[in-house]
């Protein structure tokens, strides 16, 4: 196995992201490129990556592999590449060797690992409502509702999306169809802010976030970008209101 990523800001900003909901992963390499799947350990949140082997300037396999790796220590690599910094990956049995190339080389190994868990599968759900919306319009109202509570309900509307939280205080962020693309029936369901805050970050691979849910089911949204996907499943909050 052989990669170079000329650009290799967008895959450490998803390990990035994707470290803060799982430590231990399991990267599945094939002809299609990167992918990977996995639960978080409170098992409330599922996450999704792939990046196409199209943007590899290399993309050299001889067979389908699984990696094990800890995304810490693979997250502490990557932030030691520099603007301009190209990307090689490299297995060694069970070592992943990791250059960073600029002025000069830099190698870097990491220990592969064995993690024991069944292949998870995004789910394709069908879904009442669809919302598409700036990504960074999008942060700023979970930041709201992060303020008054740690939970906040979406509602959507054939022609409204609506965005709020309820504590002992309150905040709600209202839009209609002239301000974000809506496909909707009626829809409300509740989702805890502490994992939306998480997801939100996916906000540095595209400028857009599609946030697809229904009545009281778990909610899915979608970073892409030129081929580059990134998306999260969330369990909803089912209880009874603050």
């Amino acid at each position: 196995m052989q990669l170079k990523l000329e650009n290799p800001k967008i895959f450490a900003d998803i390990v990035t992201v994707i470290s803060e909901l799982v430590t231990e992963v399991r990267m599945k390499i094939n002809q299609e490129g990167i992918s990977l799947t996995a639960i978080d350990p409170a098992n409330v949140a599922m996450v999704y990556f792939k990046i196409p082997a199209t943007l590899f300037s290399e993309f050299n396999i001889d067979k389908e592999e699984e990696i094990g790796i800890n995304l810490g220590n693979l997250k502490a690599v990557l932030r030691r590449c520099n603007t301009g910094s190209a990307l090689t990956l490299e297995r060694h049995e069970n070592l992943l060797k990791i250059g960073l190339i600029d002025r000069i080389k830099r190698d870097f190994t990491l220990s592969l690992i064995e993690i024991d868990t069944e292949d998870k599968i995004l789910p394709q759900w069908e879904f009442n409502s669809v919302i598409h919306i700036n990504s960074d319009t999008f942060v700023e109202v979970i930041e709201d509702c992060a303020v008054v509570a740690d939970a906040c309900t979406f509602i959507a509307e054939p022609s409204k999306f609506i965005v709020e939280a309820h504590g002992l205080n309150s905040a709600r962020a209202e839009f209609s169809s002239d301000e974000v693309e809506i496909h909707s029936g009626n829809s409300m369901a509740r989702f805890s802010i502490e994992y939306l805050n998480k997801f939100t970050k996916g906000a540095k691979i595209s400028s857009r976030v599609t946030l697809s849910f229904s009545d009281n089911h778990p909610m899915r949204l979608d970073f892409h970008s030129g081929g580059v996907v990134l998306s999260f499943v969330l369990a909803p909050r089912i209880e009874q209101d603050d």
